[in-house]
């Protein structure tokens, strides 16, 4: 008789097995199901050094515990280097994930296709778009929501005002020219007026310069194009700095400064007044706590008593469109977007909601605040860079000309157009 050879027990084992897992299921039994793999992104910002220390982290760990498949690795910078770092992503194809904008980058990110459209990911993660307070569109397509949003008024050294004999903040430009000369006539290292105008990052041009024709209800635009020759606004303005410049009213080295640094000259008390925005007042607080400062309208022509345009910029958000998880990139957006946390990140910056229906209660907590709220909602905001083609290009063609101009090298006239020729090309 033939003995039973290897294939035959094989097969009695696999009936066995089958059999065995026949009944498991009969009894409704099944193996467990495989844990979803957990994901890390990338979110890069500059918004987590001015926040009190660990709030924005803190935000994130509850992020991480209702969605623990996801990890989030903030990449954290100034907003220089934030800038910076964003630019050079989006030429490499290795932007992060989540990007904290700025208005002014927009246009050009989109045009290199390195930006996804949102409108697509708060669709896919079922958000309610109409609590939004704003959005970026490019060609009819959202590509950046502000989180939140600072206005930028007048800060004042009180110490030196008083010391200089100003009994009362500037609120026209002949008040604030009298203010920086008497600031600067107190000798030492100390000027009236700081303004930053690095060309490696000319967003002072936006927020020092043109912030003041915004301010008197002026615009730099017509028909959305440039509007800078034979703008009496803009010559005004531009005049005006000049004589602030020749009087020594200035810090000197403005040329050469950033924003980051114009904030150090104020908080150092070398600079008596500055325009700046609301969400350094944390920063300058916790590097001085000594130091006696408070908020203003900015200064408008003298006569001019309509509602002035308020310079503001926003912490946008964003995602890649080379991000390998769009769908876990698009929850994070949500979550800092919803009604709690926008409220909290507002409250945090002492800042004005994205979300419509967020309810900040930090106006309420400090008279610096309550200022700012009455600043905000005495105008209206305005920053003609935002969405423009090109606008940190735009700012450098006039911030070159401009220092030229200062330096006595070539007219205002001269100043002007060479602008308006220079930004014609970019349009």
């Amino acid at each position: 008789m033939r003995s039973k050879g290897k294939g035959f027990l094989a097969s009695r084992k696999a009936v066995t097995l089958t059999l065995i897992a026949t009944a498991a299921m009969a009894l409704g039994y099944s193996a467990p199901a495989q844990a979803a793999p957990v994901v890390t992104i990338s979110f890069s910002q500059w918004w987590e050094p001015e926040l009190p220390t660990g709030a924005l982290q803190a935000l994130i760990n509850t992020f991480q515990t209702q969605n623990p498949t996801i990890k989030v690795k903030l990449v954290s910078g100034p907003y220089s280097a934030t800038k910076s770092q964003t630019i050079a992503g989006a030429a490499t194809g290795t932007m992060s994930d989540v990007v904290g904008l700025d208005g002014a980058w927009v246009s050009d990110l989109v045009n290199q296709g390195a930006l996804a459209n949102l409108d697509n990911s708060l669709a896919r993660v079922k958000f309610p778009v109409a609590q939004l307070a704003g959005k970026i569109k490019i060609h009819n397509s959202t590509y950046m929501i502000p989180v939140v949003n600072y206005i930028y008024p007048l800060f004042t050294n009180d110490d030196l005002l008083a010391k200089a004999g100003v009994t009362s903040a500037p609120t026209n430009r002949t008040q604030f020219a009298a203010a920086a000369k008497a600031i600067s006539g107190l000798g030492g290292n100390v000027k009236g007026w700081v303004i930053p105008l690095s060309q490696t990052n000319p967003n002072g041009i936006q927020n020092d310069i043109m912030s003041l024709v915004w301010a008197s209800g002026g615009s730099m635009l017509k028909g959305g194009k440039p509007n800078l020759t034979n703008n009496a606004a803009v010559k005004s303005v531009v005049t005006y700095v000049k004589s602030l410049w020749d009087a020594g009213s200035i810090t000197p080295g403005a040329f050469t400064l950033s924003e980051p640094d114009k904030v150090t000259e104020f908080t150092n008390g070398r600079a008596g007044m500055m325009i700046d925005s609301l969400s350094h007042i944390t920063q300058i607080k916790a590097a001085d706590p000594a130091l006696h400062f408070s908020i203003h309208a900015l200064p408008v022509a003298d006569g001019y008593t309509g509602k002035g345009g308020i310079p503001y910029a926003s912490w946008g958000i964003g995602i890649a469109k080379t991000s390998k998880y769009p769908a876990q990139a698009a929850k994070l957006v949500a979550y800092l977007m919803s009604a709690a946390v926008n409220t909290k990140l507002s409250d945090l910056g002492h800042a004005f909601p994205g979300n419509t229906t967020s309810v900040p209660t930090w106006v309420t907590t400090d008279p610096m605040f309550k200022t700012a709220f009455t600043i905000y909602q005495s105008g209206y905001p305005a920053n003609e860079f935002t969405g423009l083609p090109k606008a940190d290009d735009l700012m450098l063609k006039f911030d070159t000309p401009f220092q030229s101009y200062l330096s006595g090298q070539i007219t205002v006239d001269q100043l002007l157009a060479t602008a308006q020729k220079s930004w014609l090309a970019d349009f």
